[in-house]
């Protein structure tokens, strides 16, 4: 790997924000296949309507999953800039899914935010249909991508263009995001595509349908647009769903390092805990340590098959690209069983698996996140936090997307967040809060912040999981039971209990019987 692809790891750790992460370069949402997937005309049918805006019969389908769903698509002009109505336009990309079951309709339609900063709506459904199930007997689905996402001009760039000039620092980084604003900004004005202006979007497209109530349902960062439009729109909000949430109050910019750690010292103690583990694997936030040091002091030129392809190739695998497997596969426990496994293995010389899996996460991975939109978010709402810390220093991500990301917003255009932005949210809306117990982004306390605000609120904290966890065990039976009655107290998480820890890999096989 060289220092250009050093410098793109960098880049996928700050846009590992939330979510996932998307490469710096701005392309045509024309040619890059996601607008093709996402939502593609059948036949011109006759405009159904739904309050003023037509749709039309569309399939939809996603890379993260194999269902092709029917629905009907639509655009929604709004202005870009809500000070200067006349000036340019955002078509916004809607989908909506009609009830499937033959009972009575309700009029109130669920919402669905993506996370990120920068998933599209309309483009990561398909994989939560299953989940949305019941719900979807009775209620619409509404589906928008966010302005800067999808097919709503969609803002997606790449920190690594330009000449390999070995720079892999802060005032590199500050010139590529440079770069990009330059792109990007023939198209659109960057300073109005933050979650306030999204929140104004949602509440313009829920006047047009005519709907006089909403539920909301968001992941991740959508839980911070959730929790704005509650706070502006209270009397329209019927319900609101927060999986996996950040509380309004909580700044992005640093807060990442520290809750990897805390949530892989829950991981790794699986491992400790168990004598048959510890003594084939030892200790692997140890032997982690262990690995990233070797690996910061010398970078190891390794050998390996290319799951997609098949073919041997070489790289370099560095700290960096370590530390960005170890963060993604936290995100999801089930995977991160076997990080205990690839770590040792890593540390005895045998190094092919674990850099085979680390080129597999980057290939799939890419093209999740609008980077530009999530910088356009992060570096108006969050910029004040993005601060290095001392005691962030060893932990494993170390202070690499502070760091960074502070460099790149020097060069981004900033818009405006409303002086009550970061306040919490307090209202009688019924909420429905899900943490997973090992969420190494947004972990359980938050949640527990949150509903101190919200007397009509209920946390449940799912056992072993990870981030983003409404479809962990009986999950999507109690959201069901939420949304048909509005209130998350009168709920039976009973069944939750059944949810059992993943035990960690001692071989590639499996754990021990």
């Amino acid at each position: 790997m060289n220092s250009r692809k050093t410098r793109f790891v960098i880049a996928i750790a700050i846009a590992c924000a939330l979510l996932g992460y998307r490469a710096l370069k701005p392309k045509d949402e024309t040619s890059t296949g996601k607008a093709d997937a996402a939502s593609a005309p059948v036949a011109p049918l006759k405009p159904v309507m739904l309050g003023k805006i037509p749709f039309t019969p569309c399939n939809l389908s996603s890379t993260m999953s194999r269902d092709t769903l029917e629905a009907q698509c639509a655009t929604f002009e709004v202005p870009e800039d809500r000070a200067n109505p006349a000036g340019r336009k955002i078509a916004l990309n809607i989908a909506w899914l009609e009830p499937t079951g033959s009972g009575e309709k309700m009029p109130d339609p669920l919402f669905l935010l993506a996370g990120g900063p920068g998933q599209a709506a309309v483009e990561t459904f398909p994989a939560m249909n299953p989940i949305l199930k019941e719900v979807r007997k009775l209620r619409s689905v509404i589906l928008i991508d966010q302005r800067g996402t999808g097919k709503s001009n969609l803002l997606s760039c790449d920190a690594v263009d330009g000449e390999d000039d070995g720079d892999s620092s802060p005032e590199a980084m500050q010139a590529a995001a440079g770069k990009c604003v330059e792109t990007l900004s023939k198209k659109a004005d960057l300073r109005h595509y933050t979650t306030t202006d999204a929140v104004a979007d949602l509440e313009a497209v829920r006047k047009a349908i005519g709907a006089a109530q909403v539920n909301l349902m968001g992941v991740s960062y959508g839980t911070r647009v959730a929790q704005q439009y509650a706070m502006r729109h209270p009397d329209v909000t019927r319900s609101i769903v927060l999986d996996s949430p950040v509380p309004n109050t909580q700044g992005l910019g640093n807060i990442f390092a520290r809750n990897l750690d805390d949530a892989l010292a829950l991981q790794f103690a699986l491992c400790t805990r168990t004598a048959t583990c510890k003594d084939k694997l030892g200790n692997p936030r140890a032997e982690l340590d262990a690995l990233l040091a070797k690996l910061r002091a010398a970078p190891v030129t390794v050998s390996y098959h290319d799951a997609s392809t098949g073919e041997q190739r070489q790289d370099v695998l560095r700290a960096e690209t370590v530390a960005g497997l170890v963060r993604m596969y936290a995100y999801m426990p089930a995977a991160g069983a076997l990080l205990p496994k690839l770590i040792h293995e890593a540390n005895a010389g045998r190094y092919e698996n674990l850099m085979a899996l680390s080129q597999m996460m980057h290939g799939e991975m890419k093209d999740a996140m609008a980077m530009g939109m999530q910088l356009s978010v992060i570096c108006s709402e969050d910029a004040d936090s993005m601060v290095a810390r001392e005691e962030d220093k060893d932990t494993v991500l170390g202070n690499l997307m502070p760091e960074g990301m502070a460099a790149m917003c020097k060069a981004w255009p900033k818009g405006n967040a409303p002086a009550d932005f970061h306040k919490a949210l307090a209202t009688k809306v019924p909420a429905l809060v899900l943490a997973g117990e090992f969420d190494p982004v947004t972990p359980p306390r938050y949640g527990e912040e949150i509903v101190k605000t919200l007397p009509n609120g209920r946390l449940f904290v799912l056992r072993g999981q990870g981030h983003s966890v409404l479809g962990a065990g009986c999950m999507p039976k109690l959201f069901a039971q939420f949304v048909e009655k509005a209130d998350a107290k009168a709920l039976d998480g009973k069944c939750l209990d059944k949810l059992a820890y993943t035990p960690p890999f001692t071989s590639f096989n499996g754990w021990e019987p």
